[in-house]
């Protein structure tokens, strides 16, 4: 057997995938191994990425089962969670060479000294070409294949004779990137006010956006100073408890909507989201904070709290078999009213028989039983009114039992309407 076929992996056995955080940035790949064993203890490792040779350091050291790491690539992915913006938390993908030492981590700090001597160069050759860039960090890695250079601009910035410079004086490749003022503060950002270090910092790697609506919702304070945070911009926390805002937010009545309370009627000035609290001003001017469940909602026809929807609006009342025949039978009478009207509109005389017994047998102009008598274009035409405003009282009565049974109505509620009949003919 040679050595070769002593070190193929069996057919069907998964591959053994490490995660690691790595580079300036924090960004998280999976990275193959052969180790057998991963230790439970923070262990940095060398690994070999798109960038070049790196130093990072391995996470969740405590999933690992005989150098497997328990977690799918999926499983992981859906921890994070999806991201509004449609990109992948995990992104990088290469290989591990070894486990770092402890001269692989003092030769990392010297390349961290050096970045930042390396910083302090770029920035001074930007000022002699007087390029309009503010020069944010320096990143050396590990394998000195590569310095990369993190800056910021208000526009596009030509910088390519400053890259030649910079290749000149440290004999290695130049990587020039722009960033943005959020990703500024992740990389020189330390502790916030809370306390705590920066989200963007510590664990953030998506920066989702935030905007004032959040800020207004959860009552915070406008002052610029206060709800903005190392980028300038307003804190990233405001995110994290948006939809629990929302949806208590939903649940209390909007301003200026009649509520009945204990003491009486009143309507709504403000709320209280987080405690549930509703503030009432009576008729004599008087205000009141109230708990959501016990005000009721009311409107001009005084619907009960139990059929109020969010919002004030009341909800439909249900319909009885009852009046559903009733409306049938007030759209079969419409019907046809309508139907005779479109036969008189087309000069079409319609013709009725005589009763079993003649209302004058002698008379001989009379029809005999059995036969078809013409009407008048007087006697169809009034018939014909006659039965439209009969279909037309039995329709409008019925439409006004419909729509104010329990002393309900429906344009004051904002509850959808029922449909009225459709009249064929118009």
């Amino acid at each position: 057997m040679t050595q070769m076929e002593s070190t193929a992996k069996p057919k069907g056995q998964p591959k053994k995938l490490m995660l690691i955080r790595f580079g300036r940035m924090g960004t998280l790949g999976w990275f193959e191994h052969n180790e057998t064993q991963v230790p439970h203890t923070k262990t940095h490792a060398i690994i070999k990425t798109s960038r070049g040779l790196e130093l990072g350091r391995i996470v969740g050291q405590g999933n690992y089962r005989s150098g497997l790491f328990r977690s799918t690539p999926e499983q992981v992915a859906e921890y994070f969670g999806p991201t509004e913006l449609g990109q992948p938390v995990i992104t990088e993908m290469g290989s591990f060479v070894r486990f770092a030492t402890h001269e692989d981590i003092r030769e990392q700090e010297h390349l961290e000294l050096s970045a930042v001597a390396e910083a302090k160069t770029c920035e001074k050759f930007t000022h002699e070409m007087n390029l309009p860039m503010k020069i944010v960090d320096a990143e050396h890695l590990f394998g000195g294949e590569r310095i990369v250079i993190y800056f910021t601009s208000e526009g596009r910035v030509d910088f390519r004779e400053l890259v030649k410079r910079l290749a000149k004086e440290y004999q290695t490749r130049i990587e020039l990137r722009q960033i943005g003022s959020r990703d500024e503060a992740r990389l020189i950002g330390d502790y916030e006010t809370c306390g705590q270090e920066c989200c963007c910092k510590r664990y953030l790697k998506i920066l989702a956006p935030v905007n004032m609506r959040m800020a207004k919702l959860q009552k915070a304070t406008l002052d610029p100073s206060k709800i903005s945070g190392h980028c300038g911009r307003l804190k990233c926390c405001l995110r994290y408890e948006d939809d629990t805002y929302q949806e208590l937010r939903e649940k209390l009545p909007k301003k200026n909507v009649v509520v009945s309370t204990p003491q009486g009627t009143g309507h709504v000035v403000d709320v209280q989201i987080l405690t549930q609290l509703v503030v009432v001003q009576s008729e004599n001017g008087e205000r009141q904070g109230w708990p959501l469940e016990e005000i009721r909602v009311l409107d001009n026809s005084s619907a009960p709290a139990s059929e109020i929807g969010e919002g004030g609006a009341a909800k439909n009342p249900p319909v009885t078999e009852r009046e559903i025949e009733e409306l049938e039978q007030a759209e079969s009478e419409v019907e046809n009213t309508s139907r005779q009207d479109t036969l008189q509109r087309e000069n079409f005389e319609p013709t009725q028989r005589t009763a079993e017994t003649d209302s004058n047998p002698g008379d001989s102009s009379s029809a005999r039983e059995g036969q078809d008598v013409p009407r008048s274009n007087e006697q169809g035409q009034q018939q014909n009114r006659d039965n439209s405003d009969r279909g037309g009282q039995r329709k409008k009565k019925f439409r006004r039992r419909f729509h104010n049974r329990n002393d309900r109505s429906y344009p004051n509620t904002g509850g959808p309407k029922p449909n009225p009949p459709q009249t064929p003919g118009a």
